[in-house]
């Protein structure tokens, strides 16, 4: 059974969750080649390729691992290769991945400092700035932040971050979520001195689920020197030894690399800023309908708008999990659900990855139709003000 519907339903799934993204056609059939002998000559040259090509995704000129796992993978990755046991790790939850994140370290004897919020606005970063500057011994030695929370739809601000690091002259390593911002919002690891930059393939790279990365500056290669926590499948130094000729130290996710491959060449000639652009025209485009509809949008603060999803909060007393059940039943479209303290609060909107103004357009009907079924007070006209915005006539 190649794919498996519940509901057999004329026309193609809209699969508008916050990732896994779609996966387009030409990174399918990438997908499809014969698999290559990972020992052999060609594959170095293409890992070599392959592994320079990644970097500019990532904003930065040094090396980035490639391993086959998923988001969470690379999480502990960044963790072990730089940090001691009882090392102290100022985090920011700004959601429930942010949450999950603190959950991790301590579970591998780390001692997570956590800046709580109310989870509707991006990192606190005069709160980072003050906990760093009231540390004067230096024992905090990881700040960790998600730049894309994709529970809340809130983006941080990592050149702030960065700057509020500086201004307190802290030398704790600065370590980065990009798992779904990687490929469609503007990011600079090395401008924003990010010393470990984690990610995942099924967001804005455009591939299923299945590979993570590691991008390390060379402050964090230093600290991996001495770090102390176990590592053996995450150790970045075979990792490195090896693709320093296009291999890797155990059998690669040889297809997804050809996946990898042909999502980078459709970033690079689409060109990486209209691709940044496009998502935030799609975001604002989305953000109009929701305000149209008289809905309130998760994310408070309108400097962490989000590029790559809109989380949107159901009045009291109605479920948006009935309501996104109903979106399934009736029109064949997957929206995401709440996580965490947001479960039946908010329904998710992605808007990454693949898409165009006619998929979004689809998309925010299919809500609009949806609200009208579930009995959702809201007003009409989501979709027109979207409509207005990405014809140019708002």
């Amino acid at each position: 059974m190649a794919y498996f519907q519940s509901k057999p339903t004329a026309g193609r799934h809209f699969l508008q969750i916050p990732g896994p993204s779609n996966v387009p056609d030409r990174v399918l059939r990438a997908m499809d080649n014969p698999t290559m002998d990972h020992r052999g000559p060609d594959f170095g040259l293409f890992g070599k390729q392959l592994l320079e090509k990644v970097k500019p995704v990532f904003g930065t000129r040094g090396p980035v691992i490639i391993y086959p796992a998923s988001g969470t993978g690379a999480w502990e990755a960044a963790l072990v290769n730089t940090l001691s046991p009882g090392d102290a790790v100022l985090m920011c939850e700004t959601g429930q991945f942010a949450a999950l994140w603190r959950e991790m370290a301590e579970r591998l004897g780390l001692k997570p400092l956590l800046i709580e919020t109310d989870w509707r606005r991006g990192a606190d970063v005069a709160a980072i700035g003050e906990r760093l500057r009231a540390d004067t011994g230096h024992a905090i030695k990881a700040v960790a932040v998600v730049h894309n929370e994709t529970s809340t739809g809130a983006t941080s601000r990592i050149d702030e971050v960065r700057a509020a690091m500086d201004a307190a002259g802290h030398p704790a390593l600065l370590l980065v979520d990009t798992i779904s911002s990687l490929g469609s919002v503007e990011y600079k690891h090395d401008e924003w001195g990010v010393d470990v930059t984690i990610s995942g393939s099924q967001k804005g790279l455009m591939l299923p689920p299945g590979l993570s990365f590691n991008a390390i500056s060379d402050k964090a290669l230093k600290a991996a020197e001495g770090a102390k926590l176990p590592r053996s499948f995450w150790d970045w130094r075979p990792m490195l030894a090896s693709n320093a000729t296009g291999y890797f130290p155990y059998t690669p996710a040889t297809n997804m690399l050809y996946a990898l491959d042909a999502a980078l060449d459709m970033l690079q000639e689409q060109g990486l800023d209209d691709v940044f652009a496009r998502h935030e025209r799609h975001g604002e485009a989305t953000r109009r309908a929701v305000r149209a509809w008289g809905l309130e949008i998760q994310c408070e603060d309108p400097r962490h708008y989000s590029p790559v999803l809109t989380a949107v909060r159901l009045p009291e007393g109605h479920s948006a999990n009935g309501l996104r059940a109903a979106i399934l039943d009736k029109f064949n479209m997957s929206l995401g659900n709440g996580l965490g303290r947001l479960n039946d609060r908010v329904f998710r909107i992605g808007h990454l990855g693949d898409i165009g103004d006619l998929q979004v357009m689809g998309t925010l009907t299919g809500v609009e139709m949806g609200l009208r079924l579930a009995g959702v007070p809201h007003q009409s006209g989501g979709v027109q003000a979207a409509m207005d915005y990405l014809s140019g006539n708002a």
